[in-house]
């Protein structure tokens, strides 16, 4: 009896590794069929190794549609985002599965393809007690923020900024009625974990992605640019409807101490 179960633990290990074996060519194949679409410094190799590995520690992803799942991953390759280093994520949602970006993933991609070149950029939730201070001086607009130490007291908004290597900064700030009114109207889920989990995570990618619209992006492809539009936190075509009508994305997840990403179901 012992000895077929041992067999039959075999049998299950090889089976995932012919799958994963699959997946991984069919993955390498698309990748060398689009190449002309991908980052010019994209490395395919590495980025289906580091693809199955995350296949390796989330084997949920591996139960989606094999199709469905390289057309996930092959989002990632168009944008040049590592799954393995958290630049962006695969969320399953019954039997399909939704691309998104990270904060991470955001700043990567604000980086590496801004026409005008970032030295950085960065977002911070503001609590009760915190100083924000926004000035306009002799036409320069600025900011000032200090946070009170290991502040643990209600956040009052978030804001974003990047800074220029040429010296320019541009900022955007939002009020949590700002971020919560955006979360009402435009969030896929706006009950989710993430949003009562996680609410200074969504409130930095909420006002994150805002600023991003105003970094002038040259992506170098079409491809890149549709990948980047569909990773968006926010369904534009759900203003005003019910949240009854939410399906899951990134702000309906939850982002453990690890790094790891919880799924939520539909009905949380």
């Amino acid at each position: 009896s012992k000895r077929k179960e041992n067999l039959m633990r075999e049998l299950v290990v090889q089976e995932k590794n012919e799958v994963k074996a699959k997946i991984s060519d069919s993955l390498m194949d698309k990748l060398e069929s689009i190449e002309a679409a991908l980052p010019k410094d994209f490395n395919k190799t590495r980025f289906v190794q580091n693809a199955i590995a995350v296949l390796n520690d989330k084997p949920e992803l591996a139960k989606i549609n094999q199709q469905m799942l390289i057309q996930g991953l092959v989002k990632g390759a168009y944008l040049g985002l590592d799954f393995l280093a958290d630049e962006c994520y695969l969320i399953p949602y019954g039997q399909s599965i939704e691309f998104q970006t990270s904060y991470r993933g955001e700043i990567k991609i604000a980086k590496k393809y801004s026409i005008r070149p970032v030295l950085d950029i960065y977002a911070k939730v503001v609590r009760e007690g915190d100083i924000f201070d926004e000035k306009i001086i002799d036409g320069e607009q600025s900011i000032n923020f200090s946070p009170l130490p290991f502040n643990g007291g209600d956040i009052i908004g978030a804001f974003a900024v990047v800074t220029y290597k040429d010296g320019g900064m541009q900022y955007e700030a939002m009020s949590v009625s700002d971020i919560n009114a955006v979360r009402s109207n435009y969030s896929k889920m706006a009950n989710g974990k993430a949003w009562k989990n996680s609410f200074d995570q969504m409130c930095i990618k909420t006002v994150l992605r805002r600023l991003c619209k105003y970094i002038e992006i040259d992506f170098e492809s079409v491809e890149a640019r549709l990948a980047w539009d569909e990773s968006s936190d926010l369904d534009k075509n759900r203003v005003n409807k019910p949240v009854s009508d939410a399906v899951v994305n990134v702000f309906d997840t939850v982002i453990e101490e690890d790094g790891s990403i919880t799924e939520v179901p539909a009905n949380e």
